[in-house]
């Protein structure tokens, strides 16, 4: 079948869909879109070449789709369609959870209904979403005393954010566990637990790959998370999310992604799950791990016969010796910012200007790099020798599978050591105009109880150089969606972003919302008189006229603020009777939260939540739910981000302006998805407000604009007066 007949009979099965659907509603955008994922699939070459010196054809489609357009079924009625014929499969990936709950549940079992030829779906998640239930045995007390204290020393050397249990509760909260387990009444998988545990308690349970022996494991017969990949085994379509895509490359966990159709939703935040995979970090404070780690591999690499743990010791006491020594340095040079208190963003911090190390840590640094190379190759040679015996030996494997667990717990830990290592001593390219950015490096520095914690970072600073390496070099079909990909207007910034940028087999469509925007809503601008950059008086002014405004709130609403300090100071100002309508994030769970909102609503009762910047994307409250959209103050990235702060060095330094080229652009994305909250139907009516002058005084604010809706706009003054 040639690709025109393939992409002609993929969109006749949309239009199939559509007309045999009484939910689903035909729009001429949303036509628009599903032919171009049907070309675009249609046309790309898949799988192995016949001749190996042919190129294959990619084909990759980024296209923003306004809210109401639909784009689910635009991309998977034909996606589908393509790869049934094609006989491939569909890996869609999202950014959020709810996104993927709403595939999974709701549209991919409405569209098997309807299309002629039935397909398989399943939804995949990382390891760590699911009990290990032999590490829940063991924690539960269903082990034997021969455990040699599995999990010694893992939560003394994890520290905060964790949540501190005694032993007492946390026994009994594994126990409680494992009994659901054993009574199905639950089936393993964290997102199905009617209270989730905090992370302490989960992280010692979780089915990581570091300490799974899969086939070769007691339990793997029952184990959750690989009765979940036995679903996908003949799944046509696969729901994951950006994450598990990322940390997964390389590995079959995934349909390989040069023989399959890759669909990326939410697609605006791939950017940020990028640099936040490639991205490093180790502590250089808490360092027992690396005693408990050494003395498992020298005992059990004795019992499996593992000559080259002899040198384990010498690894790692260097390795140890070196880290302490390392922190040492850094307390001594970086004194002054231990006596700084700990801001909104985090402990003091300092970011090494263009990526370049102190000459001090070079050599430290090139040792720990060294150690903990040597050191993860004998674990690498005693978890061979484990796989084999477990082989040789099925009768012995609940033992050895304890044995193989108590080393995959921390040498995660060790990985994490080597390649944070690795990237603080890449050098910086050398001037006057590098074509590779240094990665941005940077520790923090905090007191805490009389002793002094350390830790390093490292990070890649350019997503799409990444991106263009680790993900699309192994691409052959993709279509990249959103409702928000063009920031003022252009495609250009999240293309730079992405890796996607002068990508010859790239192309872009902007399919407009269906919704009359000029119409259903209104734009207000605030014109207050402090200015936005004088944080204190702008925000003592931008609460006044807040409260004001939202005295006028006759249903629902949402006020979203770009710090929590901003929120508290509205919080505190709000009068009793308002007070008693405002739902706070952070007082009760999300999900709890948003609940209360529409019960509110639903009871004729005027209801307004306050959110951070988290609140501003996902939230689909309709109609009365949220008739006005409060924007305290332009969503800016936070000035103490040190990959941003490295970026934009890097940039000046190559004659680049990093506010024009960097911050207004994504500043635009952010702003357009806020104000998407306010028109989610044909028939809402809605007003945003924001309080942030610079969106009609200045020149980036126009810029700003132009990339939000078409709505009808309006200015006012601090007291609410109309202006010109």
């Amino acid at each position: 079948m040639s690709p025109e007949h393939t992409a002609r009979s993929a969109l006749d099965a949309f239009d199939k869909v559509v007309s045999a659907a009484g939910g689903f509603r035909s729009r001429p955008g949303q036509r628009l879109m599903a032919e171009r994922v049907a070309q675009t699939f249609s046309e790309a070459t898949l799988g192995k070449m016949e001749n190996e010196d042919d190129t294959p054809l990619r084909s990759i489609a980024v296209i923003q789709a306004g809210t109401g357009v639909g784009k689910s079924l635009a991309y998977c009625a034909p996606a589908i369609a393509v790869a049934l014929a094609r006989k491939t499969r569909v890996l869609i990936s999202t950014a959020t959870v709810a996104l993927q709950e709403q595939l999974v549940t709701k549209d991919l079992p409405a569209l098997a209904a309807l299309m002629d030829e039935p397909f398989r779906f399943g939804l995949a998640k990382g390891r760590g979403r699911y009990v290990c239930k032999l590490k829940l045995a063991r924690l539960a007390g269903e082990g034997g005393a021969d455990d040699d204290d599995m999990f010694a020393d893992e939560l003394a050397a994890a520290g905060a954010p964790f949540v501190r249990h005694d032993e007492e509760a946390r026994m009994l909260q594994y126990a409680g566990l494992a009994r659901e387990l054993a009574s199905a009444a639950w089936d393993g998988d964290r997102d199905n637990l009617a209270q989730q545990p905090d992370a302490d308690i989960w992280q010692p349970i979780a089915a990581e790959a570091s300490s799974c022996t899969g086939k070769h494991c007691p339990a793997f017969n029952g184990c959750t998370y690989f009765e979940k990949r036995k679903e996908l085994v003949g799944a046509q379509v696969i729901v994951a999310n950006h994450d598990l895509l990322l940390s997964t490359l390389g590995t079959r966990t995934l349909p390989e992604l040069d023989n399959c159709l890759l669909i990326l939703d939410e697609g605006h935040h791939l950017p940020a799950v990028a640099l936040d995979k490639f991205s490093t970090s180790m502590d250089l404070s808490r360092l027992g791990w690396i005693d408990t780690l050494a003395s498992r591999a020298k005992r059990i690499g004795s019992l499996v016969g593992v000559s080259e743990v002899a040198d384990v010791g010498r690894y790692a006491s260097l390795l140890k010796q070196t880290l302490e020594d390392i922190a040492k340095s850094l307390a001594e040079l970086y004194a002054p910012v231990l006596r700084e208190p700990s801001s909104a963003y985090g402990p003091p911090r300092v970011r090494l200007p263009k990526g370049e190390l102190p000459l001090m840590l070079v050599e430290p640094l090139g040792m720990v790099s060294v150690m903990a190379e040597s050191f993860l190759g004998v674990l690498n040679d005693i978890a061979k020798a484990l796989r084999a015996e477990m082989k040789d030996a099925p009768n012995e494997a609940r033992r050895l599978s304890v044995l193989y667990a108590q080393l995959g717990m921390l040498s995660p830990r060790l990985e994490a050591v080597h390649a944070t290592a690795q990237l603080l001593l890449q050098e910086s390219p050398p001037p006057p105009a590098p074509a590779r950015p240094p990665a941005a490096k940077w520790f923090t520095l905090a007191e805490v109880d009389g002793r002094v914690q350390i830790k390093a970072y490292a990070s890649p600073i350019l997503p799409g150089s990444t991106l263009r390496h680790q993900l699309w070099s192994g691409v052959r079909a993709a279509v990249v969606t959103s409702a928000t990909l063009t920031s003022c207007g252009e495609f250009d910034f999240f293309l730079r972003e992405t890796g996607l940028k002068d990508d010859e087999a790239t192309t872009t469509l902007e399919v407009a919302s269906p919704f009359d925007y000029a119409t259903q809503g209104q734009f207000v601008t605030v014109q207050t008189l402090a200015d936005p950059r004088n944080a204190s008086a702008f925000t003592s002014e931008m609460v006044l006229a807040l409260v004001r405004d939202l005295a006028d709130v006759q249903h629902g609403a949402l006020c979203l603020f770009t710090s929590r300090d901003q929120m508290r100071q509205a919080v505190l100002a709000l009068p009793d009777a308002l007070r008693a309508k405002v739902l706070v994030q952070g007082d009760l769970p999300r999900i709890r939260l948003i609940q209360q909102h529409r019960d509110r609503v639903q009871a004729g009762e005027v209801s307004i939540v306050f959110g951070m910047q988290s609140f501003g994307e996902g939230l689909d409250l309709p109609g009365q739910l949220c008739e006005t959209v409060f924007i305290a103050k332009l969503p800016f990235a936070s000035p103490d981000d040190p990959v941003g702060e490295s970026r934009a060095e890097w940039l000046r330094g190559v004659g680049r302006d990093p506010f024009s080229e960097l911050v207004v652009p994504a500043t635009a994305i952010k702003l357009a998805q806020w104000a998407g909250r306010a028109i989610r139907t044909e028939t809402d009516k809605s007003f945003v407000y924001c309080y942030d002058r610079r969106l009609s005084d200045t020149s980036y604010g126009q810029r700003l604009l132009q990339g939000l809706p078409p709505f009808a706009r309006l200015r006012k003054d601090p007291q609410g007066r109309v202006l010109a």
